[in-house]
């Protein structure tokens, strides 16, 4: 993803990258708070952008993010995260309504849009920036995803890599990252983001 970027623009940084902070912010928790009656859900599949849209689509769900989290850096860039050096790991932040969408839904989403047993690759996209990762806000989606997790093997021959983590720090992607995909992506074709749509996601475009 990162090399048709620095092609447009957008790609590494000539400057001094960032260094690691010594505050415990990055590590520290995600103290966001969501909209009124509606809770925080994290995962980590791979590219952000088809993850994103996936979730776009899911009935309960009324707003979603890209982002990165779980790094040692403070404020990072698209190109600090492509780097390799900060350890974040790119995110889809989800709001949803848990009274017409149970967390169990999101996690269902989860598994099938990726697969679980590469260690810091989906399919082409390589790096710890695509590492897969449930990140939990409470001690009841902790357990729902470790008890999804157990289940999600049984179907597997290979072992789950997935981590299974507390949220951290939220840095929200850069705009032109969010809701990429039905934006029209790179080649400018939109794909839907209606509720319940079936349609193929195409992840770049």
């Amino acid at each position: 993803m990162s090399s048709w970027l620095n092609k447009l623009g957008f790609g590494f940084r000539t400057d001094q990258s960032p260094a690691m902070d010594s505050s415990a912010i990055p590590q520290g928790p995600d103290d966001d708070i969501p909209a009124p009656a509606r809770q925080f859900a994290q995962f980590g599949a791979g590219c952000f952008w088809g993850v994103e849209l996936a979730y776009q689509r899911v009935a309960g769900v009324t707003k979603t993010e890209v982002g990165y989290s779980q790094g040692y850096v403070h404020n990072p860039r698209y190109e600090d995260v492509c780097s390799g050096t900060t350890n974040h790991s790119e995110v889809v932040r989800v709001q949803y309504d848990p009274k017409e969408c149970s967390y169990d839904s999101l996690l269902d989403v989860f598994w099938s849009r990726h697969d679980p047993t590469t260690p810091n690759r989906q399919g082409n996209d390589v790096g710890t920036q695509y590492r897969s990762g449930i990140y939990f806000y409470t001690p009841e989606q902790e357990k729902a995803a470790l008890e999804s997790r157990d289940r999600q093997q049984k179907l597997l021959n290979r072992n789950i890599v997935t981590e299974i983590l507390p949220a951290k720090k939220f840095y929200r992607a850069e705009g032109y990252h969010q809701q990429y995909l039905a934006k029209g992506g790179r080649f400018g074709s939109k794909q839907s983001a209606e509720k319940d749509c079936n349609d193929p996601i195409r992840c770049y475009g």
